[in-house]
């Protein structure tokens, strides 16, 4: 009984791991490597960010397909298939000699991303619990902002140093992948009791929610998909250029702009575990609003007056307070998306309406990707770039605070 009792926090501890590697090392790492990437294939930054771009695209126009593939096969499953995906590509990934070579292993990182990202965590990790779904969930996808401030880090001494670079570093993570990520998963991993939560209030539904047709005829499906979507892309157009910003734009030496870029991933992770928390305790679709606000503040924080009127700052003060700001924000939003989705939805069609959403807001992650590396090259510096990711992210807002939760059926 007691082995009972300590299995969903085992699983819980074992899907952060897995969300850890997985999105640090398909998303937050290579990004933070754009700098040297540029260097290595001779590339500008609209180039360089397709990688992330593809990622981003594929995997969203896979998210329906996987969510209808976990309510019909099982999480399990789906998450074991996709760290093996991931794992071969990160063991390939050092050897990438081109641009191509780059754009063809994040296609297969997209494959991988989805089947073991986030979707099927948030749904293994909502079945084992109910009480105290909002903290499980924020310590969950705080595990990928930790990623973001610890990864990049340790490897930096490799890839700063001539006598081995971003290849070694890469191919340490994934060995440390296969070990930490791979390994746990097959070993640990179980679906939830059937009808059932590991902290489930005596005589609770079995399983709740809308049905799937009436999900998408709601606004609040909409809304949802549309304002993470524009989340999303304020959050990867920034976290994908932002290391390029703060070194040619602001002048900032590597390992600085390295430990900045750090700040902002660890700030997200106390942004995610703060209000993940806090959700349980309050409406999660008015948390999600404070969070959108948060994010939009430190976008602001990018602008200053100048000579010549509105310019992006380069005081390292302020700098460092985008950082604090925006990264909390991040980690919020990123954590009340999938926490609205649930309490709106309910769980009994989680998985094909979390694939919409997904599918959606990876759409806005891959266009931010995309549109700021293209804006910036075309431009010559970020104004344009922050200044439209400042507007999305107001249309984020718009949209998060016409979310309201439906009425749901029960099926015992």
């Amino acid at each position: 009984m007691q082995a009972m009792n300590r299995r969903p926090l085992w699983i819980a501890a074992v899907c952060v791991l897995v969300y850890f590697f997985t999105n640090g090392m398909a998303l937050f790492v290579p990004q933070n490597l754009f700098p040297r990437f540029m260097e290595t294939f001779g590339a500008t930054p609209a180039e360089i960010s397709r990688t992330t771009a593809i990622t981003f695209g594929i995997s969203g126009l896979l998210a329906p397909f996987v969510g209808a593939a976990i309510d019909r096969f099982g999480v399990v499953r789906v998450i074991r298939l996709g760290l093996l995906v991931l794992g071969i590509t990160f063991i390939a990934y050092p050897a990438a000699r081109s641009l191509q070579d780059l754009y063809l292993l994040h296609a297969v990182l997209a494959v991988g991303l989805i089947l073991a990202g986030l979707m099927p965590n948030v749904v293994l990790l909502s079945r084992w619990f109910r009480e105290r779904q909002g903290t499980a969930v924020g310590v969950l996808v705080a595990g990928s902002s930790l990623a973001g401030a610890t990864l990049p880090l340790a490897i930096s001494p490799l890839v700063n140093d001539p006598a081995y670079g971003w290849r070694v570093g890469m191919g340490v993570l994934a060995v440390a992948f296969w070990l930490l990520a791979v390994v746990p998963a097959f070993l640990v991993l179980r679906e939830a009791p059937v009808g059932g939560f590991a902290d489930r209030a005596p005589g609770s539904p079995a399983v709740e929610g809308v049905t799937f047709a009436a999900a998408l005829r709601s606004r609040t499906l909409w809304c949802l998909a549309l304002g993470s979507a524009c989340l999303w892309f304020a959050i990867q157009a920034l976290t994908s250029q932002i290391t390029i910003y703060f070194e040619q734009g602001a002048g900032l030496a590597p390992q600085r702009a390295t430990a900045l870029y750090s700040t902002i991933l660890a700030c997200s992770v106390a942004g995610k575990f703060l209000f993940g928390a806090v959700s349980d305790r309050f409406r999660k679709q008015q948390v999600m609003v404070f969070t959108s606000l948060t994010l939009l503040a430190g976008t602001l924080l990018l602008f200053t007056s100048g000579n010549n009127g509105l310019e992006l700052t380069r005081s390292p003060v302020q700098l460092t307070a985008f950082a604090v700001v925006f990264g909390l924000g991040f980690g919020g939003s990123f954590t009340l998306i999938q926490l609205v989705a649930v309490e709106s939805f309910g769980q009994l069609a989680l998985g094909r309406i979390l694939g919409v959403v997904i599918f959606v807001d990876t759409m806005g992650g891959a266009a931010g990707t995309l549109l700021a590396g293209q804006i910036r090259t075309a431009t010559g510096d970020y104004f344009a770039t922050f200044a439209v990711v400042t507007v999305v992210a107001l249309i984020a807002l718009a949209n998060v605070l016409l979310i309201r939760p439906l009425a749901r059926v029960t099926n015992i």
